[in-house]
């Protein structure tokens, strides 16, 4: 078979490895820290380019704060005070963005996930980490006692004659018998082609409504979003933006009603377009951020299941009845 799975030393902890011996091509992904993607390599034509941007030691993964290929859950971004109201009762999270006053990405990433299970087949390699949080009977993390079992399962793929796709696919279940669970999930990666300067790339971002932000990034309305200066005639559609000297920190908003969207960041020197796909629909990826940090060395495209300030506005909130399950896929590839 030409996909395997092994896993490696990565200073005191270990990593998994989705590798196609063929092509060359893998992922990496780190369990017990957040069940994080570390790495992905993915080949256009015969080079092989690294995609994601992550810490590359343990120590700098430990002491990390841009959270890097973090898993966003049960909420991405802020949420306003760290205070949110669910069916008539208040609940206090711990604020962990002292310098806007908010409480910010859930508290999954980090925490250790379980091996659930891992697959190889003559197409492909998938391996499925768990994270499960007991609610009340837990003193881990205050203001969510909503208890849940989290699986994330990471899948690289590559069928003949057609680009290899990296596959992030999520369920969540609520592990309540009697009570509701609001949830909303994200990922947090960066990108890259082999470390070019984000000013030589080119995105196209499937959105023309961006979300107005307050002086503390949280959502103030919504205005028309169009950075080039131009629409193309009869499309609703962006042109490819140029990234150079452009600085985004901008969330939007996507059609619900399409079953899909894809975000391209395009290299010109590398002759490669990064797709980022995310399932839209009812439920699922109706929101997206993107953001080029001071560093100008990579790109984060984070979709989003919900908006910033999610568990206060419910704009994309998830409420799951007892033992229910949520789902959605992320795809990413090189063309």
């Amino acid at each position: 078979m030409p996909f395997e799975i092994f896993h490696r030393e990565f200073g005191l902890l270990v990593e998994y490895v989705l590798h196609n011996t063929q092509t060359g091509e893998y992922a990496v992904v780190v369990p017990a820290h957040g069940a994080m993607v570390r790495g992905l390599v993915l080949r256009k034509d015969e080079e092989l380019i690294s995609l994601i941007d992550a810490p590359a030691s343990e120590q700098a993964l430990v002491a990390d704060e841009t959270y890097a290929s973090a898993l966003l859950f049960p909420f991405p971004s802020r949420i306003r005070h760290g205070i949110y109201l669910f069916e008539g009762e208040a609940y206090t999270l711990p604020m962990n963005e002292a310098s806007r006053d908010n409480a910010i990405h859930g508290f999954v990433a980090g925490k250790p996930f379980e091996l659930f299970d891992q697959q190889v087949t003559g197409h492909a390699a998938s391996l499925t980490l768990r994270y499960l949080h007991h609610g009340p009977a837990e003193d881990l993390y205050t203001g969510y006692p909503f208890p849940f079992e989290l699986r994330v399962t990471y899948t690289l793929e590559s069928a003949p004659g057609s680009p290899s796709v990296f596959y992030v696919r999520y369920q969540v279940q609520n592990l309540s018998l009697s009570r509701s669970c609001p949830v909303a999930f994200g990922w947090h990666p960066y990108f890259t082609f082999n470390d070019e300067p984000v000013d030589d790339l080119t995105i196209r971002i499937p959105s023309q409504t961006a979300v107005v932000f307050d002086e503390n990034m949280l959502p103030d309305g919504i205005e028309p979003f169009n950075l080039s200066g131009t629409s193309q005639a009869g499309t609703t559609t962006i042109p490819p933006i140029r990234l150079h000297e452009r600085e985004l920190d901008n969330a939007f908003i996507l059609d619900n009603q399409v079953g899909s969207a894809e975000t391209v960041l395009s290299s010109a020197r590398h002759k490669a377009s990064l797709h980022v796909w995310q399932e839209t629909g009812p439920g699922k990826f109706n929101y997206l951020v993107v953001f080029t940090p001071p560093s100008r060395n990579r790109i984060a495209i984070e979709p989003l299941t919900g908006n910033v300030n999610v568990l206060n506005n419910q704009e994309g909130l998830i409420v799951l009845a007892p033992n229910e399950v949520a789902d959605g896929t992320i795809k990413v590839w090189l063309a």
